[in-house]
């Protein structure tokens, strides 16, 4: 009882420890599980007993004979359906060729230059090479995420680092299980028409079982057969039929089927789905925590001693710093991303939870079926997880501004609210350059937005998910554009931090309007206008306008039209160089106009014969 309590409870301090100095949590689970495990065992206690034993072992441990296995099996399983609830197909269409690349060309370069490494320097049977080789290919939002939310980057580099992570989590997965099949079937006989059927047998269940009862979740669910307080328990229990199910007709396809029913899942009109993905992403984290310690754990010094060499060296260095980029240079050729974020995509490459379990699952069963060389796995693929992990955990933000990939000033512009006003203000932004996003919790206006080519984000601004959106970190600027003056004063004050360096601007609200002295100093656009205004004028004139200014003078002058007329509003100066200024509701703080500047403003064209 006290070893379980423990695990969880120094699990979840990992976690906020993580949270706490902005590290992957992979990085303080391990460590934890290192020196409760075989550091205990060596150097601490007197009878060589670990502090955690995983494994029954005749006087302590959590689990019995295969207990262990089962556990991280289905603990798997879990996390992998949670993965594949998040891939979207419309999202993966939109990222491009390079990402395509990244996760076809870059992780068969990955398996083949890291299977010869392995083979040559250790010694390895080529299939238990590639064995650690696919498991390798992976790298995980898990780690990544943590990474790059500290670090303030160009929105295509972390799309790129963000999506290979997903996908490529199934696809190493996918090949990790084909190539153990082909080992575990055949042994030292060779490639035989056995393990062939294996493979296909793999495939067949494995798409078969997930497609199937995925399918059936989503009928249960939109017909109401699933009471709401069930609906989460429910979906694990069948994540956990399916597992089970696929594995008793075709061993080793359990993982796949699981992706595959995230991943239908995940593209299904599901009114409940995030809330399904929130219960699924809070149980991962307890399942990570927990597994991380005991994976850790339940390494021996034997284990860290067999690779205690130069070798070991040799390997990591060889994988980080030849084969990465290999990879990541072969998949971005042609692309325009430019060669010094090629640079910093290669760098960082961290591998997370599905290399560490699996590899511990694979290695252990192995051992196991007696193959020669099986205890190198388990410790091997763990040195390059704990590697890559404090790696880039430790440098990844200095290389970027050494590459010259980190972003001095964010130019992105974050809009609460979707709205038509948001919508039109938003697509004038971006047709001029700018990174633009809109955040709306009504999904009738995020479709319009879409479908004007806007990037939108359904999501509750009073939720933490935008905390921990990768895609935000080139955003420093806030405007709250909403209807409803309480949440454009919440969306300042939550998020004007960490979105609003530049400025967090707000509509102000009628009663500040009426009271012209203590008009806020985040006001925007205007002391005389608010969100009603805003909407009349869209709904008159729907368009964003330019006209030079010749001047301060000219400047004051038009404001001041502006004020008269109800059908022009005032919006941003535009300098000679195409950069934005957002005009507060107090004007009169523009002390200057640059020579060759513009007015953009919403609503009637101005006459400009008598401007």
């Amino acid at each position: 009882m006290l070893e379980l309590a423990g695990i969880i409870i120094l699990g979840i301090l990992a976690q906020w420890v993580a949270w706490r100095f902005k590290i992957p949590a992979i990085l303080p689970l391990i460590l934890i599980g290192l020196f409760v495990g075989p550091i205990a065992s060596e150097f601490i206690t007197s009878d060589g007993r670990k502090w955690i034993e995983p494994v029954w072992n005749g006087k302590n441990g959590l689990f019995p004979g295969e207990g262990l296995y089962y556990f991280l099996s289905l603990a798997i399983s879990i996390i992998l359906f949670e993965g594949g609830l998040t891939l979207k197909r419309s999202e993966i269409r939109n990222v491009g060729p390079v990402i395509t690349k990244l996760i076809t060309v870059g992780a068969f370069i990955t398996f083949i230059g890291s299977g010869i490494t392995a083979h040559y320097l250790f010694g390895l049977d080529w299939r238990l090479a590639f064995l650690f080789a696919a498991l390798i290919i992976v790298t995980g939002p898990t780690v990544i995420t943590p990474i790059l939310r500290n670090i303030p980057l160009k929105k295509d580099v972390s799309t790129v680092l963000k999506w290979e992570g997903i996908l490529i989590d199934p696809l190493g997965a996918l090949a990790a299980v084909l190539v153990f099949e082909f080992i575990s079937v055949e042994g030292d006989s060779g490639f035989t028409k056995t393990a062939l059927i294996e493979f296909f047998k793999i495939i067949l269940f494995g798409v078969t079982f997930g497609f199937t009862f995925a399918h059936a979740l989503a009928f249960a669910i939109n017909k109401k057969l699933i009471p709401h307080y069930l609906l989460n328990v429910v979906s694990l229990s069948v994540v956990l039929l399916v597992y089970v199910e696929s594995e008793i007709f075709a061993h080793e396809s359990g993982l796949l089927a699981v992706v595959v029913m995230g991943l239908v899942l995940g593209n299904s009109k599901l009114e409940n789905i995030k809330e399904l993905l929130y219960f699924k992403e809070s149980l991962s984290v307890l399942l990570i925590s927990i597994l991380f310690i005991l994976l850790a754990a339940n390494i021996n010094m034997e284990d860290l001693y067999l690779i205690y060499n130069w070798n070991t060296v040799f390997l990591f260095l060889i994988v980080v710093l030849i084969i990465r980029p290999l990879s990541v240079f072969a998949s971005t050729f042609g692309s325009p991303l430019k060669t010094k974020e090629k640079v910093f995509i290669s760098w960082v490459g961290p591998r997370g939870i599905v290399a560490a379990g699996i590899a511990s699952l694979f290695g252990s069963k192995l051992l196991k079926q007696g193959v020669a060389g099986a205890e190198y796995i388990t410790p091997l693929v763990f040195t390059i997880v704990l590697g890559t992990v404090l790696l880039n955990a430790t440098t990844a933000r200095y290389f970027a501004k050494w590459v010259g990939v980190f972003l001095k000033k964010s130019e992105g512009i974050l809009i609460v609210g979707a709205s038509r006003v948001a919508r039109l203000i938003g697509h004038y932004l971006v047709n001029n350059g700018r990174h633009v996003v809109l955040i709306d919790s009504n999904m009738n206006n995020i479709a319009k937005a879409k479908e004007l080519g806007l990037e939108a984000i359904h999501t509750n601004i009073y939720s933490d998910t935008l905390s921990d959106n990768i895609e935000l970190n080139d955003v420093g600027y806030l405007m709250a554009l909403t209807a409803n003056s309480e949440i454009n004063k919440y969306a300042i004050n939550k998020y004007g931090a960490q979105f609003g360096e530049n400025g967090s601007f707000r509509l102000i609200s009628q009663k500040e309007m009426a009271d012209d002295k203590n008009n806020p100093r985040e006001g925007l656009f205007s002391h005389t206008d608010d969100y009603v205004s805003l909407s009349n004028v869209t709904s008159n004139y729907p368009s964003v306008n330019e006209i030079d200014l010749e001047n301060f003078e000219h400047f004051k002058r038009l404001i001041d039209i502006s004020i008269s007329n109800k059908n022009i509003i005032p919006l941003f100066i535009k300098d000679p160089n195409g950069e934005y200024e957002i005009i507060p509701s107090h004007s009169n703080e523009i002390e200057a106009i640059e020579s060759g500047s513009q007015l953009v403003y919403l609503g009637k064209p101005f006459d400009v014969e008598k401007v």
